[in-house]
């Protein structure tokens, strides 16, 4: 595909459909916060309900569940899961671990989808905008994924994927203020859907561009990715990105027990259900002689 001009230095042609439609959506994003004032308190708690389930279905399902396989989890999680999933809008399930596992076996290289060594921009949203690299094709190829398609709930959510994003991320978020409790559909659109998107998007994308520029390395200074106390905030626990480097297999991505992570306590809470068994942890013996031999000394 040609898709318009060749980028400058990486030789990727710029996607103008996305560079528009995300302009618009910030847009949209920025005019959505004029109407918080007007809007019923109700709608607000709801925008931010959908805001924490719309983070779940990435962090603790496309990024610790099926990207990384830190745990196991049972069918009516699973399904949640990929509910919460489509809600986020960030491609399937496949396609979001598919490229997170490059990511992770070839971070900051032109194969990392979104390679932080190109800058800060092209980290957090640029990537978007321009085709893939061809290293992140070609090396995507030699890694396996037959995993993630021998999950049925994978196959199902990206068979109906463009039905469950319509539904989940835009028609429900909107449809529930209005229907429940009288808010007008036009404020019920913006801030539960619109608002609550963008804001998930830029909360998931500082993981790709912040915490891998800025923040700590007590567990490997030889790498880019760092701990982020303000991602952390933001994308409830991803932000221990040094740690998460380091032990990807752990599926609570932080030092247990150290920090604030609600994604943790989700798989915590879930496992005291019976619906997660087998959660990956990296054993304190192993932290402290990794932090020993490869840390930066500030933890």
């Amino acid at each position: 595909e040609s898709g318009g001009e060749m980028a400058a230095g990486g030789g990727q042609a710029i996607v103008w459909r996305n560079v528009v439609l995300m302009g618009l959506l910030h847009l949209g994003a920025v005019y959505a916060l004029s109407l918080v004032p007007r809007a019923q308190l109700l709608t607000l708690l709801w925008a931010y309900f959908c805001f924490l389930m719309t983070a779940l279905g990435v962090t603790a399902g496309a990024h610790r569940l099926w990207s990384h396989r830190s745990y196991k989890a049972k069918l009516p999680l699973r399904i949640f899961l990929a509910v919460a999933n489509s809600m986020a809008f960030q491609n399937d399930i496949y396609e979001w671990s598919r490229d997170h596992r490059v990511h992770h076996k070839y971070s900051e290289t032109d194969a990392d989808p979104h390679n932080a060594r190109r800058g800060f921009f092209f980290s957090h949203i640029g990537w978007l905008f321009v085709r893939k690299h061809k290293d992140v094709i070609e090396k995507g190829r030699k890694l396996d994924f037959t995993d993630l398609l021998d999950d049925p709930v994978v196959r199902f959510q990206r068979k109906y994927y463009k039905s469950s994003v319509v539904l989940m991320c835009f028609v429900i978020p909107t449809i529930v203020p209005w229907y429940l409790w009288g808010e007008s559909l036009w404020n019920a659109y913006f801030l539960a859907s619109i608002l609550r998107y963008t804001i998930s998007l830029n909360v998931t994308w500082l993981v790709n561009s912040a915490a891998h520029m800025y923040g700590n390395r007590p567990y490997d200074k030889n790498i880019n990715p760092r701990q982020n106390t303000f991602v952390t905030l933001g994308a409830i626990g991803e932000g221990f990105h040094n740690y998460h480097h380091t032990f990807p297999f752990d599926y609570s991505a932080s030092e247990l027990g150290l920090k604030f992570n609600p994604t943790t306590w989700f798989i915590d809470f879930m496992f005291w259900l019976g619906l997660v068994t087998e959660r990956k942890q990296a054993p304190k013996e192993m932290i402290q002689a990794r932090k020993e031999r490869t840390g930066d000394g500030s933890a």
